[in-house]
């Protein structure tokens, strides 16, 4: 009887999008920059030989990713893994100004463009075909421009919604180029493994494995109800997902109300000195990406999450806009974190996010105006 009252489902198929995603970015740009790098396995992290044990990793190439170094790990462990790997100082200026060149070539095609982050777009290119035969021919010539123009390669997928575009990149990775027709959807959908369907997290695949769920041919046989029951609003999502439905737009006009980033620890963080480690890593990707974005904000939030899933946020409002500096936010997010009481547990997840914001269009400069 539930079955009689499932929402109905529409299926767009008529937009154009295509995602892509940079191979590795960070590691790939010194990999160019540094050619004695290139069959090495590189690990961007403050080598922790040289620094007492403490370091976050950035990111890591391919080579060290198959040793199982990954983002968010603690440079010691990283070592642990890959003791040959070449430990090499994140230049974020480096990538930032690289970022803005692949999102030049992306402007020549299309204004409606998507960032998820310094390494990766969305692009809505449906009606910016004129010069190309298809979407697919404009997502190779984007693919071979910027290699052709930066030297670095890119995965990319092409397909009529983002769910599926993105599945798409991710498909082939590294220098991979996948387009998925809405005729390839089941085909496509039913053999990937649940973990690596968007959107279904780690704490998700149990409770899926448990009804049956292993695959995206299981989750496709499950009524709307009962994934409404066992995962609330997010079962009505992955009833939708897994029929290959995504009416998400391209948000190429969002006004952004947050910029910020949180990172999950696997280890856990098993002492202080580790948090602000973490910490400097967090407000130094907060100071890229608030200049990225021409913003700045009036308050910080510091988001913790310790080994017990016990979540708590403190934030600090100024009157004048938070100056954009690394520094700064790193000292402002050790008074919260002094405010939460310090290292009482291992930590799980640590958050930094400026919120209150508004552009930089002028430079605010205090003045004692006419000596009062």
């Amino acid at each position: 009887m539930a079955d009689l009252f499932e929402i109905p489902l529409k299926l767009n198929s008529e937009r154009q999008i295509i995602h892509i995603d940079m191979d590795a970015f960070y590691a790939q740009i010194e990999m160019r920059d540094h050619p004695e790098y290139r069959h090495e396995a590189i690990i961007l992290a403050n080598d922790p030989r040289l620094t007492g044990g403490r370091g976050v990793v950035a990111t890591a190439n391919y080579q060290a990713r198959q040793l199982g170094v990954h983002s968010a790990m603690s440079a010691a462990e990283a070592m642990r893994l890959a003791p040959n790997a070449r430990f090499v100082v994140p230049n974020f200026k480096l990538y930032r100004q690289t970022s803005k060149m692949v999102h030049e070539i992306f402007h020549r095609y299309t204004k409606r463009i998507e960032p998820i982050a310094f390494d990766e777009a969305y692009l809505d290119v449906t009606n910016d075909l004129e010069h190309f035969e298809s979407a697919l021919e404009l997502a190779h010539h984007l693919q071979q421009t910027i290699f052709d123009e930066l030297h670095l390669t890119s995965s990319v997928g092409v397909s009529y919604n983002k769910f599926m575009a993105k599945l798409a990149s991710e498909h082939n990775k590294p220098v991979g180029f996948t387009f998925i027709d809405v005729t390839q959807i089941r085909e496509f959908l039913n053999v990937l493994p649940i973990q690596d369907i968007r959107g279904i997290g780690k704490k998700t695949i149990p409770k899926m494995n448990e009804l049956g769920i292993y695959t995206g041919y299981d989750l496709f046989q499950q009524s709307q109800a009962t994934l409404s029951d066992h995962f609330g609003r997010s079962g009505y999502d992955f009833y939708q997902r897994i029929r290959g439905v995504d009416d998400r737009n391209v948000e190429w006009q969002r006004e952004r109300k947050s910029i910020g980033n949180e990172r999950t620890y696997g280890p856990f963080l098993a002492s202080e000195s580790s948090v602000f480690e973490a910490l400097r890593y967090l407000a130094d990707l907060l100071e890229n990406s608030t200049k990225q974005e021409k913003k700045h904000g009036k308050t910080l939030v510091l988001k913790v999450r310790d080994a017990e899933f016990t979540t708590e946020t403190r934030r600090r409002t100024n009157l004048e806009f938070i100056d954009n500096r690394a520094d700064l936010f790193y000292e402002l997010a050790l008074e919260l974190w002094d405010e939460l009481g310090g290292f009482q547990e291992p930590i799980r997840l640590l958050g930094l996010t400026l919120t209150n914001l508004s552009p930089i269009t002028f430079t605010d400069v205090p003045l004692d105006l006419y000596g009062v």
